[in-house]
């Protein structure tokens, strides 16, 4: 599963527009520069998980929507429809898939 990270960056900018900041407010929070943020939204640059998190953070919003346009209340998951999805994915997914949930869930959300 290749992540596409054009729509990453897009919904990245329509999150960070709802939460009414500029590209500006997002780079000083993060301690880095405007075109560094412009190119993740463009998707011009492959965002690590450890920085979309803590877009995320100062966007107060969920990782899994920025990632797959996911917006599923915590109440509503289906822990055995999740593992029947990842018993379907190749082991190489199924690592990807375990850092990324590892990544979360060690994240300060």
């Amino acid at each position: 599963m290749a992540l596409d990270y054009m729509m990453i960056g897009q919904r990245l900018k329509r999150a960070r527009r709802e939460k009414g900041f500029t590209q500006e407010v997002i780079a000083e929070k993060l301690d880095c520069s405007v075109p560094y943020i412009s190119r993740i939204e463009c998707g011009r640059v492959k965002v690590n998980l450890t920085r979309l998190s803590q877009i995320c953070r100062i966007l107060e919003i969920p990782e899994g929507k920025i990632l797959n346009g996911a917006d599923v209340p915590e109440a509503d998951m289906d822990t055995n429809q999740i593992q029947r999805m990842i018993e379907h994915c190749s082991p190489a997914k199924q690592n990807l898939i375990y850092q990324m949930i590892e990544l979360i869930a060690n994240s300060k959300l």
